[in-house]
Order: C-alpha cells, then structure tokens, then sequence
C-alpha cells in the first residue's frame, strides 16, 4: 500500500475546478487500494506534509501555485515525489510566452502573437504601438493572461476599438497579456499519457473536439458547465490530419520535459494543426478533456491514476539510484 498526498484546491482561481479534480482522484486511489491524505492547499501545506509522511505526492492543483513550479519546487525541497512535471516544465508550460517561445523555437506551429505588460503600457507608452500591433497581427485578435489556465480571462477584440477593454479585462488576471493571431478552426485536444514503464514513449490518447453550444469561444463557462460545450471523442478527423496533431503533440510534450501526463490544446486551423497552449496538469472532473480521451481508449479513470502514480514512483525510484 501506497501512502499518498493528494493536493487540491488551492487559492487559485481555479481553486472549484481542482477541488474537484482531487475528490475524483481520491476515490480512484482507495478503490485502488492506496491510503489516502486529502489535502486542501493552504498556508500549512508544508506542516501537513511533515505530519502526512507521503511516499508520494499526487498534485491535482491548477492554476498558479499548482502547475507553475511552485509547489514542485517546495516537493523536491521536501524530498517527496510527485506526479506530473517537474519544476522546469510547469514553469515554461504555465507561462504560454515561454511555452510560445519554445515551441517556435522547436519547430512547431503556434499563432504570432505579441506581449505587452502593465510597465509597457503605463510606463513606456504602449498604447501607441497599438496601431504596429494591428499591422502585425491583424484583427480579429485573442487577448489572455499570460499564467491563466481553464480559459479564464481570454477575450476576443474584433477590432481596435474593442482591443482596450479586451486588455483591461485581461489584465484583470495578470500583470501580462499575451495578444495572439486569431486562427479560425477547429478546437482540438490532445492528452498525452506516460508510458507503461522502461522508459516507453508517452501514449497519445484519441483526440478530442470541443463545439462551444452558445458562446463564439471556448470560454470557462463553455469548458465546466455540463451543456455548453458538446465533445466529440474521437473527433472526426482525416487520418493524416489526426497523425499530424498526435506527432505535433508529442513532440511538445518531449520538447518542454512534460511527465506523467498533460493536455496539448490546438486549432486546426487552414494550414493544418497548430498549437495553443500546453496543460502540465490537466483538469479531472467529469467534464475534463482528458478523463474523455482516456476512456475512448479504453483505459478506465483508476487505470490513469495508477499510471501516472507509478510514473511519478518509478521516475523517482531511477533519483535515488
């Protein structure tokens, strides 16, 4: 039996949205067998820790805190392992600037797109460079945090005229906001799951398409709100297109270090797939992308749970010697 930590909820914004992943992973690991610590993220995380003695950490936070290295960091301070992605790949797969300039540094597609902060527009003037920002990027543009995940605080600017308060409400949940190409497409999503050990490749799961029911995007509200969003697993697809999405994934996933698990957002757009963002702990609940892959291919929520689990053993089994 296994003794492990299971770190929801947190004080992100994305604090429901966790708490919700973590209750369906602690049901998974006592049907499994495992003893469960259920650990909701405060200011006593590391007193609860110490207290716990896990053998392993299970991390199903969100947001910042959770999937941005921090609380990666303070494991490993800790000497507890943990499920998911190291310190260097939660920090550069949280903040899309970073994950952009990997990812175009790789070879791989993803939407042009500018970065502006609140020191370049209240300190240095900016905002008159909106006009090269157009000319650049074009309209219409999407406008979003630059460390936000679950979609929240993505705006869509039709034109200059809607770009300032795009950026306002953006800003809203952040110092930096990235504007990006608008690629008109398909929304798709590819999960990608660790090996069955020895070192085998990550598994690309079956790909899942998102239709929003109502709003023009993707939004939080499309995303958890059972009814907005219809999600078609597999999603119907051209088999060279599927395998083009599926080879651009996994090599995202190898380009930036993920582990364990993680879910490769893109469009596909005219020129084929291109990426989004990249998720180093993607959400659980009932209506998240990835539990929805998993099952199309036939592997059941408890047999993800143990998989990433005895990744995250293994991997710190290989540390030690």
């Amino acid at each position: 039996m296994t003794r492990v930590a299971v770190l929801k909820g947190g004080r992100s914004l994305e604090r429901q949205v966790s708490l919700a992943s973590g209750a369906r992973v602690e049901d998974s690991l006592e049907r499994l067998g495992h003893e469960v610590v259920a650990i909701d993220v405060g200011t006593d995380l590391v007193a609860r820790l110490h207290e716990a003695r896990p053998d392993v950490a299970f991390v199903a936070l969100h947001g910042r805190g959770g999937e941005d290295g921090t609380v990666q960091e303070l494991l490993e301070v800790l000497e507890i392992p943990y499920t998911g992605s190291a310190v260097h790949a939660c920090v550069r797969c949280s903040d899309k600037v970073l994950a952009k300039h990997a990812l175009r540094d790789g070879g791989l597609p993803t939407p042009d797109w500018v970065l502006l902060g609140e020191i370049a527009l209240h300190e240095l003037g900016a905002g008159e460079a909106l006009p090269g920002i157009e000319q650049r990027l074009g309209f219409p543009l999407v406008v979003k945090p630059v460390s936000q995940g679950s979609s929240l605080g993505v705006k869509f600017a039709r034109s200059a005229a809607e770009l300032p308060t795009a950026l306002v409400a953006a800003l809203s949940y952040g110092t930096r906001v990235l504007l990006e190409r608008y690629v008109a497409g398909r929304e798709l999503a590819v999960s990608l799951l660790a090996g069955g050990g020895g070192g085998a490749p990550a598994l690309a799961l079956p790909i899942v398409e998102a239709v929003p029911q109502g709003p023009e995007f993707y939004d939080f509200a499309a995303r958890y709100d059972i009814g907005r969003t219809e999600f078609v697993c597999p999603a119907v697809l051209e088999p060279d297109v599927a395998e083009r999405a599926r080879e651009i994934a996994l090599a995202a996933w190898e380009l930036l270090s993920c582990r364990g698990f993680a879910r490769v957002d893109m469009i596909l757009g005219p020129d084929g797939p291109i990426v989004l963002e990249i998720n180093p702990i993607p959400g659980l609940t009932e209506t998240s992308l990835f539990p929805q892959a998993a099952d199309a291919a036939g592997l059941g929520f408890d047999e993800v749970v143990e998989r990433v689990l005895a990744d995250a053993l293994a991997r710190s089994s290989a540390a030690v010697r």
